[in-house]
């Protein structure tokens, strides 16, 4: 059965000498991953199409058998050129992107997840890489995923608590204007830090790369 999608490559591995398995993330059927059968040869028509943060619209084969599809076509929409010039950037999307992968099943629709990552990647390269981008995002896909925490029932002081607020609900053109103090960030990052942990097991690979400035 060929299915046609548009979605975001969240990772691309090789399988074989020739072979790339692509990972998707789409709205409509949600994270899904596909093989890309002879991707690595020179004359391959995804030649070009499949690198980390494409956005595109592709076809598929979808398998009976597996959670691996078959990538049958690919069209190109948007690179995200600018996150490769600067490696912070980079860091920052490929932790955002873990943190899908592993608060997320396969297969299943992601309509509000799509969009959240979609922005994400689009406010990175607007300003120097920053923690707050990372621990905005982080509360934003909590909120998505119904695990927002009750932040008055927490020990942070009020201050810290309205910073987290914030985070959670400042949209991405309005994050740069919001302020705190060294300590304020240093009880967000311990906080979500633990939060994490306690409710999906452990934090991806990536995580501190990603809060350095």
């Amino acid at each position: 059965m060929i299915e046609t999608a548009s979605g975001l490559i969240l990772r691309a591995r090789t399988l074989t000498e020739t072979s790339l398995i692509v990972n998707w993330l789409t709205p409509q059927f949600g994270r899904i991953a596909t093989v890309a059968k002879g991707a690595r040869r020179l004359k391959s028509p995804f030649l070009g199409k499949l690198d980390l943060f494409y956005e595109a619209d592709f076809t598929f084969h979808r398998s009976r058998r597996s959670e691996l599809h078959t990538l049958r076509e690919v069209a190109v929409r948007e690179t995200h050129a600018a996150l490769r010039q600067e490696l912070g950037w980079l860091q920052q999307a490929s932790y955002g992107a873990a943190l899908i992968e592993q608060t997320t099943e396969a297969d299943t629709p992601l309509p509000d997840i799509h969009p959240l990552f979609t922005a994400f990647l689009n406010h990175l390269p607007r300003q120097p890489p920053k923690p707050r981008t990372v621990f905005a995002f982080e509360l934003k896909l909590l909120r998505v995923l119904g695990l927002e925490p009750n932040v008055p029932q927490t020990q942070l002081s009020l201050p810290t608590q309205n910073l987290v607020a914030a985070l959670t609900d400042t949209s991405w053109e309005k994050l740069g204007e919001l302020r705190a103090t060294a300590e304020q960030a240093r009880a967000v990052q311990q906080f979500l830090h633990g939060f994490l942990i306690y409710h999906l097991g452990m934090i991806p690979k990536g995580r501190s790369s990603a809060l350095i400035q």
